[in-house]
Order: structure tokens, then C-alpha cells, then sequence
């Protein structure tokens, strides 16, 4: 036998929690195989299997906080491939039915269904919420055949559920059909209705989902930062115009000539570079009784994920091509919807941005992300009347919004950054000749 070990988790990790079983008790493993997935404070992280072998039997249930080195799961070396020793079997046997053993539940629907397309189950519910999860197995359904009524698509408890009584009612109609009398004459043919659970009136519902470890440590850390912090948000207004007239001259050759789409985040990034120059305060951070000021701009970009925020690094932002920054946050975004982002990506920022206007926000007051001492708060381009030269004409504009840690950041500087920011938008040309 050989023990599998809860691994190194990153620096200052000390536990996890055991997200998902990805292997069963009885199944044969490939060495480095991943097994099991721990969700940490920041990311989630893969435990391989250290041997080939079979997997005979599991320490931990899912849900349970494991500390690093903790044992969590056994490998038998010399087990045949496919073969489940008994005591795998009555551990898995356990783990399904834990009050002991029950009725054999009724025949469903999709019971002969091929074991390919049951490892193609397991692979979309590891994408589900936990509650959506637990349903899908309850229920036996396929959730990649049913279509989710929740936010970006996604699926909920009730679609899961609605899913299943759909699938069952034929089957229970067939099933009483035999009961019912023969008519004494015939009827036309008509086509029966399928038959649908009766809508609830007036029901209500609530459901209780326990925190995942990335959205706790997200809520300590933004009220870490409200109650720390001296914070204070100043605002301003951009005009897209010349950074959308200038993608859209270039953005065909951009993309022929580097493979990646030209996008505005890789414009406001070099502005803030270009602004943190003059305004280092807004790109330093303080420890103790000391400011530390840098002289690079490591960008901290803020992605959504199913799971939460998070914010990799963009390293040297400041010495970084266009084209660089682009396919960095292109990468970026993938990877974190894939959940394959390593701590190492996460730490170490020193000024974040966020854009809250691919959501569609018109404004907001961003949270600062401890230790820095600043974010900028993107928006949605919206048209507005506004006065050019004594006309008024509609511009597309943004709102901006930087807050700041006013412990080390004084209004003037502030005010400054955000307006050496703006002028760089709306003339792209203090990029190239440094301005």
C-alpha cells in the first residue's frame, strides 16, 4: 500500500478543503494521475496519484479541511487494474448508502446508459455548484443535455430537478396504462400529452450552500481592507473616441501580425504604467512605519470565475508590447475559468484593475486590494452629450474611478494619476512618445 499525502499547497497554506473525489475506491490510477481536487484559500490544486495501481479506499469524505502532509487516501500497487477489493467495495458501498443497505431503487430511464457517456458526466459535474452537483447525482441526469435557466447560462437545483421529472413522466404514464380500461369502441388516434409535474403555487425556497474557501477568504480580505485602509474613491470621465477609432484602424493587422485581438485593456494598462511614473505614491504599498516605492508595475487584473474573483499578475507591465499585455490577459482569462491559475500568478501585485463594464456597470467604488495602495475602476461605454468646442455631440465615455489607500496617497495625487490617465485614453499618442 502506498499513502497519499495531502501535497505542498504554496506558501503560507497550511490546509485545504477536500473539493472532489475524482477518483473511486476500486478504480485503477496512472501515476500523477489526479485523484482528488483541494480547494485552497486561492486556487484550486490537483493531488496526483504518487503510483500506479488501484485506488482501495478514501480517508477523507468531501467537504472535510485537510492540513498539508494530512493522509488522505490509500493506493494498492499490486491490485489488478479493475479489479475492486472488497474492502474498496464496502468503503464505496458506505459511502453511498452510509445508513446501511436499502431497496434496490427503481429502474430509471437512463440506467443502461454506456459507461463513456457516464465519464462524460463526471467531467460536467465537476464545473457545477455543489448543490446543482448533488442533484445531478440524486437524480441520475445528464447535465450536459439540459439547459440551465441561471445566470450566464448555468445550471440550477430546479433545472436538475425539472430535467428529471420530465425524463421520469413518460415512464410512469407507460406504467399505468395497463390499469386503464379498453374503450368498447375505437377512437381516433390522437397524440397523448406528455405528462408534467404540477406547478407550486405560492411555493418558497431557500437553500443554504456552505462558503467555498476562495469566497471566504475574498470576504476577510475585503473587509480586511475597509477596516485598515484610509479609503477614498475619486472619479473621472474618459473619451473613448481615438482609442476606439484606433483599434478599429488597426485591430485586422494587430491580429494578422500577433494572433491575438487588440482590446482596451492593454491601452489602459500602459496609461496607468505611464501615470504610476509621475504619481509613484499610487504604485507603492506601506509596511509598518515605512512606504515602499517601486520603480516597475507588476498589474494585478481582475478576472470572474464561477468560483469568485481572482487576480493574476501581469509582471513588468511597464516594459511590456501591446501585443504582450494582450495575450498575457488572454491567457489569463482561459485559465482561470479552466481553474488552472498557480499561486505563483496570484501574488505579488502592486496595482490592480478592474473592469466592471463588461458586466455592464456605469460606476462603482472598486475595494482596494491589500497591500496596494490603489485600483482603477473600469466602466461601460456608453454615448452621452458632452461639449466640444462649443458644440454639444455625443462622445462614447467611461467613467473611471481610482481608490486609494489615503494613508500613503493624498487627494492631489490622486486626482493627478486619474487625470494623466485620462489624457493618455484620449490621446494614444502619450503612449508612444512617452508623455
Amino acid at each position: 500500500m502506498t499513502d497519499v499525502q495531502v501535497p505542498v499547497l504554496g506558501e503560507s497554506i497550511t490546509e485545504g478543503t477536500l473539493a472532489q473525489w475524482l477518483k473511486k475506491p476500486g478504480e485503477a490510477v496512472k501515476a500523477d494521475e489526479p485523484i482528488a481536487s483541494l480547494e485552497t484559500d486561492k486556487v484550486t490544486v490537483e493531488v496526483p496519484a504518487p503510483v500506479a495501481g488501484v485506488l482501495s479506499e478514501q480517508l477523507v469524505q468531501e467537504g472535510e479541511t485537510v492540513a498539508v502532509g494530512s493522509l488522505i487516501a490509500r493506493i494498492d500497487e499490486s491490485a489488478a487494474a479493475g479489479a475492486a477489493p472488497p474492502a474498496a467495495e464496502a468503503a464505496a458501498a458506505a459511502t453511498t448508502n452510509p445508513a446501511g443497505p436499502a431497496e434496490t431503487p427503481a429502474l430509471r430511464g437512463d440506467d443502461h446508459a454506456p459507461v463513456a457517456e457516464a465519464e462524460h458526466d463526471d467531467d460536467h459535474i465537476l464545473t457545477l455548484s455543489p448543490a446543482v452537483r448533488r442533484a445531478v447525482l440524486e437524480y441520475h441526469v445528464d447535465p450536459s443535455k439540459i439547459h440551465g435557466t441561471g445566470k450566464d447560462g448555468r445550471l440550477t437545483k430546479d433545472d436538475v430537478i425539472a430535467a428529471a421529472q420530465g425524463r421520469s413522466a413518460p415512464a410512469e404514464a407507460a406504467a399505468q396504462a395497463p390499469q386503464a380500461k379498453a374503450p368498447s369502441a375505437p377512437a381516433p388516434s390522437v397524440p397523448a400529452p406528455q405528462a408534467k409535474a404540477p406547478a407550486a403555487t405560492g411555493e418558497r425556497r431557500e437553500e443554504r450552500v456552505k462558503m467555498s474557501r476562495l469566497r471566504q477568504t475574498i470576504a476577510k480580505r475585503l473587509k480586511d481592507a475597509q477596516n485598515t485602509a484610509a479609503m477614498l474613491t475619486t472619479f473621472n470621465d474618459v473619451d473613448m473616441s481615438a482609442v476606439m477609432e484606433a483599434r478599429n484602424n488597426y485591430k485586422d493587422l494587430f491580429e494578422k501580425k500577433h494572433g491575438i485581438r487588440l482590446g482596451f485593456m492593454s491601452f489602459f494598462v500602459k496609461a496607468c504604467a505611464l501615470a504610476a511614473r509621475d504619481v509613484p505614491s499610487v504604485n507603492a504599498s506601506l509596511e509598518g512605519d515605512e512606504i515602499v516605492y517601486r520603480d516597475y508595475l507588476d498589474v494585478s487584473i481582475a478576472v470572474s470565475t464561477p468560483k469568485g474573483l481572482v487576480v493574476p499578475v501581469i509582471r513588468n507591465a511597464n516594459a511590456l508590447s501591446f501585443a504582450e499585455i494582450e495575450k498575457t490577459i488572454a491567457d489569463f482569462g482561459k485559465r482561470a475559468k479552466d481553474g488552472t491559475l498557480t499561486l505563483e500568478e496570484m501574488q505579488g501585485g502592486t496595482f490592480t484593475i478592474s473592469n466592471g463594464g463588461v458586466f455592464g456597470s456605469l460606476l462603482s467604488t472598486p475595494i482596494i486590494n491589500p497591500p496596494q495602495s490603489a485600483v482603477l475602476g473600469m466602466h461601460r461605454i456608453e454615448e452621452r452629450p458632452v461639449v466640444k468646442d462649443g458644440h454639444i455631440v455625443a462622445r462614447p465615455m467611461m467613467y473611471l474611478a481610482l481608490s486609494y489607500d489615503h494613508r500613503i496617497v493624498d487627494g492631489r495625487e490622486s486626482v493627478t494619476f486619474l487625470v494623466r490617465v485620462k489624457e493618455a485614453i484620449e490621446d494614444p499618442t502619450r503612449l508612444l512618445i512617452d508623455l
